[in-house]
C-alpha cells in the first residue's frame, strides 16, 4: 500500500542557482547559425541590434558553459524561486503503479507559470541598456502575464499582441496583463502593416504566433525606444529557464532518487528545456542515462511532423531564418485551448537535441490532454493549464506503461504552469465541446511547401 500524502522537496533560497547553464559548448555538434532573411549568411550581433540588447544577443551566441545571474534578477526571482518539486504520491495510488512520479512545479510564480524566469532577465538586461517600451506576441497569455508584470517591477512599458481566438478564449489573462499595465491588441490586428495584411485575405482571421510575432517585431524594428521580446524559441530564453532543471537535480538528490524518464510539453521549447537541458548536459558527458521525452498537441504536431529545415519565425517574413522543425511559416494552427502550444515551428536547440537522438517525441490528442488535467487536479489538487496538461498526459502514460510491464521507474515532468485563468477551457471540456484535432498531412504539405530556398 502506497501512502496517501503528497511530498514536497523544498531548497533554501539560498539555493536559488547563480547562474544559468548553457549547453551550446556542451553538445556533441554545433547547432546551425541563424541567417539573414535577405542574403541567407549567417548572422552577426548587428544585425540582432534593432530587436535586442547586445547582452542577450550575446547570451544567444555565448561559448561559456554559465552566465552569471544578475543579483537584482536573483532577488526578484526569491519571490517564487526555489520552486516546489513534489513526489505525487496521490497520483500513483490512484494510478495503482509502481513509478515514482514527481513534478517540478513552476505555477508557483507571481504570473502563474515558468515564463517569469526568462521575463524577469529579459527586462532587466533591457533596462540596462536604456529600452523603454517591450513589444511581444503570447498565445494563452502566459508569457504576455509575465513581461507585463517584469515591466511593472522593472519600469517599462508594454505592448503585447495577443493571439486573436486566445484574447476571445481567456479574458482573464488579458485582464492580469492590462492589472500590470500592458496594453494588449488581439492580432491580427490594424496597427501594423503585417496585421492589415493578413486580415485584408483573411477578416476572420483566428491568428497564430508566428501573425503577432510578425506585429511585434515590426512594431520595435519602427521605434528606437522599443526592443523586441521573445518568450520561447531563441537560446536566450532557453537558458534563463534552466533555473528549473538546475534546482530540479538538487531536489531529486533530496529525495535520494533519479529520474528514469524527464517529459516536459512543448509549443516554443522553454519549459521543456528549462527542466531538460541541465540533465541533457549529465547525458552528454555519461551521467545520466533517462529517456528525455517532448509532448506536443497532436493538432500542432512540429516536431513529429514538421520537417527539419531553415524557415521563418513569424508569418510577415520580418524575423531571422532558423533551422528548427516547422510546420511551416504560414500555417495557422486550428483554435485548440493548449494555446501557448500552437506555434508552427520549435526552437532550434530542442529541435538539434532531437535530431541528435538525445531526446524523443510524442504527441497528445486535446481530450486526452484535458483528461489527464482532470485526473492529475483530482488527485493532487493542482488544476493545470491546458499546456502543462500534456506533460501529465504523458507522465501517466509512463505509469501505466510501468504497471503493465511490471516495473519499477522514476517519472520527472515539469508542471509548466496552473490553469486558473483557463478555466472557460475545462468548462468547455466538462460540456463536450472540445474535440480532438489530427492537422490533415495534405494542409501541412502545403504549409511546407513555401518554405524558403536556403542552399
Amino acid at each position: 500500500m502506497l501512502r496517501m500524502e503528497t511530498i514536497q522537496y523544498n531548497l533554501p533560497q539560498e539555493r536559488i542557482p547563480r547562474v544559468w547553464y548553457n549547453i551550446l559548448p556542451d553538445l556533441p555538434k554545433p547547432l546551425a547559425p541563424p541567417l539573414h532573411p535577405g542574403t541567407h549568411q549567417p548572422l552577426g550581433p548587428d544585425d540582432l541590434a534593432p530587436l535586442f540588447p547586445m547582452s542577450l544577443i550575446l547570451q544567444e551566441m555565448s561559448p561559456e558553459h554559465e552566465i552569471e545571474i544578475p543579483e537584482e534578477v536573483r532577488q526578484i526571482y526569491a519571490q517564487w524561486r526555489p520552486s516546489p518539486l513534489f513526489r505525487a504520491r496521490r497520483l500513483e495510488q490512484a494510478l495503482d503503479t509502481p513509478a515514482r512520479i514527481y513534478y517540478k512545479y513552476e505555477g508557483v510564480s507571481p504570473a502563474g507559470s515558468h515564463k517569469l524566469n526568462t521575463a524577469v532577465a529579459q527586462v532587466y538586461y533591457n533596462k540596462k541598456e536604456g529600452t523603454k517600451r517591450l513589444s511581444t506576441e503570447t498565445g494563452a497569455g502566459q508569457w504576455g502575464s509575465a513581461l507585463s508584470m517584469a515591466c511593472a517591477f522593472l519600469g517599462l512599458e508594454c505592448k503585447v499582441f495577443m493571439v486573436r481566438v486566445s484574447y476571445d478564449q481567456k479574458p482573464y489573462r488579458r485582464a492580469l496583463m492590462e492589472a500590470f499595465g500592458a496594453s494588449v491588441t488581439a492580432s491580427p490586428s490594424t496597427e501594423t502593416e503585417s496585421g492589415r495584411a493578413i486580415l485584408a485575405e483573411h477578416p476572420q482571421s483566428n491568428g497564430s504566433l508566428g501573425i503577432a510575432i510578425s506585429e511585434a517585431v515590426e512594431v520595435a524594428a519602427k521605434d528606437p525606444n522599443t526592443k523586441y521580446a521573445l518568450g520561447s524559441v531563441l537560446n536566450h530564453v532557453l537558458l534563463h529557464q534552466t533555473v528549473i532543471g538546475q534546482e530540479a537535480m538538487e531536489q531529486m538528490a533530496l529525495a535520494g532518487d533519479e529520474p528514469d524518464v524527464i517529459i516536459g510539453c512543448t509549443g516554443g521549447g522553454s519549459n521543456f528545456a528549462g527542466l531538460v537541458l541541465p540533465y541533457l548536459g549529465r547525458k552528454i558527458r555519461g551521467q545520466c542515462q533517462a529517456r528525455v521525452v517532448a509532448v506536443e498537441p497532436a493538432a500542432c504536431p512540429s516536431l513529429t511532423k514538421g520537417r527539419f529545415t531553415y524557415d521563418f519565425g513569424d508569418t510577415a517574413h520580418l524575423t531571422p531564418l532558423v533551422k528548427m522543425h516547422t510546420l511551416g511559416s504560414t500555417f495557422i494552427p486550428p483554435g485548440i485551448h493548449a494555446g501557448g502550444l500552437r506555434y508552427h515551428g520549435m526552437a532550434p536547440l530542442v529541435s538539434h537535441v532531437l535530431d541528435l537522438g538525445l531526446a524523443e517525441a510524442v504527441t497528445v490528442q486535446q481530450l486526452d490532454a484535458f483528461a489527464a488535467g482532470v485526473q492529475f487536479a483530482r488527485a493532487e489538487g493542482i488544476i493545470p493549464a491546458p499546456e502543462a496538461n500534456h506533460a501529465v498526459a504523458q507522465a501517466i502514460a509512463e505509469a501505466l506503461r510501468a504497471r503493465a510491464e511490471g516495473k519499477q521507474r522514476t517519472i520527472l515532468f515539469n508542471l509548466s504552469g496552473h490553469g486558473h485563468f483557463d478555466m472557460q477551457s475545462y468548462i468547455a471540456y466538462h460540456a463536450g465541446r472540445l474535440e480532438n484535432y489530427e492537422y490533415p498531412e495534405e494542409e501541412i504539405a502545403m504549409a511546407l511547401a513555401g518554405l524558403p530556398s536556403v542552399e
